[in-house]
């Protein structure tokens, strides 16, 4: 039997609705200031969308976008002003910065912990460790609003989360800890992967290389989160992947890409009890806990 669909984009909604009588109670728009240097297409698209949602929402956006070849010291005086502006109740730096720029100089700079969206700083993470709240990095703790709202459980369950990221990896398996799961982190130099993979009740598959998980790594019946976004182009690749999904070999053949996960969906779609898709699944959670965190500490400013 098929595994079911953890849809991404009904939580996200349901998460968002949620969030327009906490705006209305407050007595200005929630701020979110987002920076954007040079010109990623992939940045751009994850920027656009975030201000898409803001202007939806009635969450007010500052757009800063500096050249791509602007240097540290430059762009730390054009951010002066934003950093002592505290109307802004969060500020996002979009990653990744250019090669000569001192991120970790810009992120000490811009975003005090009492302004970090992202929960990327030292100081959210160090509050995630105590379990003490704060903002939480979005992409885990959206993974955190699937499981809970699909009620699938997570007490005494054995998580497996493949890729130790600062951004997805730890904060995801801090987070399922806190939720008493047992947790095992793997990544690039873990022997025999697949072995630790087959323990998991529920898999997290964060490592960024496209369909690395197949049926080797998925126990019968696991919770499978693919938090991968990978974009193919190469035809015998897409073939072998998606022979069984003729809507998805017609988008690539019209379109030259298609987006898989760090999962190889047929595997994922046959073994698991529930998994979520590529696209549709964790993405569209990444920029509604963004949101909700831009609200979160516009109640604690307020």
């Amino acid at each position: 039997m098929a595994g079911q669909i953890l849809d991404g984009k009904k939580i996200s909604a349901e998460i968002l609705a949620e969030l327009h009588s906490r705006i209305a109670a407050l007595k200005r728009p929630p701020a979110l200031a987002v920076v954007l240097v040079g010109d990623n297409p992939a940045s751009q698209i994850y920027v656009r969308n975030k201000i898409k949602a803001c202007h939806d929402l009635g969450i007010r956006s500052i757009e800063i976008r500096p050249p791509g070849d602007i240097s540290t010291e430059a762009l730390l005086t054009q951010l002066t002003p934003l950093a002592n502006d505290h109307t802004v109740d969060g500020i996002l730096v979009q990653m990744p910065l250019p090669p000569q720029i001192n991120t970790e100089r810009i992120m000490k700079f811009v975003v005090d912990p009492s302004r970090d969206v992202d929960g990327f700083s030292p100081a959210s993470l160090g509050l995630l460790v105590a379990n003490k709240p704060g903002p939480r990095a979005c992409t885990p703790a959206g993974v955190m609003e699937i499981l809970k709202r699909y009620q699938i459980p997570i007490a005494g369950k054995h998580a497996v989360v493949v890729g130790r990221s600062d951004i997805v990896g730890k904060p995801m398996a801090l987070m399922l800890l806190h939720e008493n799961a047992t947790v095992t982190i793997c990544h690039s130099r873990t022997p025999d992967l697949a072995a630790q993979c087959r323990q998991a009740d529920i898999l997290v598959a964060a490592i960024g290389r496209p369909a690395l998980l197949n049926e080797n790594h998925i126990k019968p019946g696991a919770v499978v989160v693919d938090v991968g976004m990978n974009r193919l182009t190469d035809a015998n690749t897409v073939q072998q992947l998606f022979a069984h999904d003729q809507a998805r070999m017609a988008s690539f053949l019209k379109n030259g890409s298609v987006l898989v996960g760090d999962v190889a969906p047929h595997p994922m779609q046959l073994l698991s009890s529930y998994y979520t898709p590529v696209p549709g699944g964790v993405g569209p959670l990444t920029i509604a806990i963004l949101m909700a965190n831009t609200v979160q500490l516009a109640e604690q400013h307020a």
